[in-house]
């Protein structure tokens, strides 16, 4: 009575296990090779990955002429400005020593 199970004890239950894995690895293999393809063509075409950025130079200015401003927060200035507060710390790398320059400026 089969119990579902494979037995690697044995010479065909290791073989089952063998023919099994080897599947599953042609099948991975596959799905690589047309994930690779798909993805070149879709760079023939002009196409990219990843999220399209919100980020252009007129944010980032009016982010950096805004930073300053002692009465603004980093939150109150990305949503003044439509964007994350991590996407103000990730495109504006000297965020954190524009904001403690003004603070150190108050003192």
């Amino acid at each position: 009575m089969p119990t579902g199970k494979i037995r690697t004890t044995t010479p065909d239950g290791r073989l089952v296990f063998h023919i099994f894995a080897a599947l599953a690895e042609f099948i991975r293999e596959l799905i690589a090779a047309g994930t690779h393809e798909g993805r070149a063509a879709a760079k023939a075409r002009g196409r990219t990955g990843g999220r399209p950025t919100v980020v252009n130079a007129e944010l980032l200015k009016a982010a950096r002429d805004l930073l300053p401003d002692p009465g603004r927060s980093v939150t109150s200035i990305a949503k003044l400005l439509g964007v994350s507060v991590g996407t103000l710390y990730n495109h504006i790398p000297d965020l954190q020593e524009l904001r403690s320059g003004q603070q150190s400026s108050l003192k």
